[in-house]
């Protein structure tokens, strides 16, 4: 039964997508930028729905004071596991600009849509070049009060995957001088790399404390794996505890247990667990 749902909602959910570029499209080049920006963002709330109805998948989102407000620029570094974070982090924030490759902006229909939403736009081959490039443009972004989303490995990974944090979410921190929002969650255990299966269950989205400008460059990256990861793995324990537990890898079990040792430190601390 799980296989058959999951197979609808995949057929469905691209549908849906294509339905929606189709019947907007000759509509969305002629509205405003921030009409523009609810498209994709309707087309997110709807894909919430159907993988609830469909598949048993309800969100929560946790930290929602840690969320920008309208109108402030700032970096929002988040963990990738799966195609969900892409579009429902981006319908979370006031106004966000991905970094992507340049690639995709040359798709058509896809690549067309991007570019009305000024993008940032980022051609890996050129290394340093793309680099100074792409921190103009974010500098821009944020000065404009934007959100910049990036996603620090660079592209997706198994939840539980050993961590592989790139240098450019280190060099933009440096450079636009603007607090980094870490985003945690647990959408890799629901919607599996390499697999068509889709799981029912609470997925969790946690937008972290900011990282304020000023640390140096080691401290920074460290400090925002760490975060990040224990983040993952805090949310990973809550989905023990949820009435449908998905399957969960030997790496995603031992995350989870390193994250069961510090929440009882955490409650011995406080004197909360003194009894246990």
């Amino acid at each position: 039964m799980l296989a058959l749902r999951s197979v609808l909602f995949n057929i469905v959910w691209v549908f849906n997508l294509i339905f929606q570029m189709v019947i907007q499209t000759p509509f969305y080049f002629f509205m405003s930028f921030e009409g523009a920006e609810e498209v994709p963002k309707r087309w997110a709330r709807s894909s919430y729905w159907l993988q609830r109805w469909m598949v048993g998948t309800k969100m929560e989102i946790l930290g929602r004071e840690n969320i920008p407000v309208s109108g402030q620029g700032a970096l929002i570094a988040a963990k990738h596991q799966c195609n969900w974070d892409f579009y429902a982090i981006n319908e979370m924030l006031p106004s966000s600009a991905f970094v992507l490759k340049e690639q995709l902006m040359k798709l058509p229909f896809f690549g067309w849509y991007v570019a009305k939403l000024r993008h940032i736009p980022i051609r890996r081959e050129d290394k340093g070049k793309a680099m100074r490039r792409m921190l103009k443009i974010a500098a821009e972004r944020v000065e404009e009060g934007r959100q910049i989303l990036i996603f620090p490995e660079g592209s997706r990974m198994a939840a539980g995957a050993p961590p592989n944090y790139r240098y450019g979410i280190t060099r933009m921190y440096l450079d636009l001088n603007t607090p980094v929002v870490p985003v945690a969650l647990n959408s890799g255990l629901y919607w599996p790399r390499h697999s068509f299966k889709r799981y029912p269950g609470t997925l969790r989205c946690a937008f972290l404390e900011p990282i304020q400008p000023g640390l140096d460059s080691e401290t920074f990256a460290a400090e925002l794996e760490r975060r990040i990861e224990e983040g993952c793995e805090d949310l990973y324990l809550m989905a023990t505890r949820d009435e449908h537990v998905p399957p969960m890898s030997a790496e995603v079990k031992a995350g989870v247990e390193r994250a069961r040792l510090r929440e009882k430190a955490r409650l011995e601390t406080t004197g909360e667990g003194a009894s246990a």
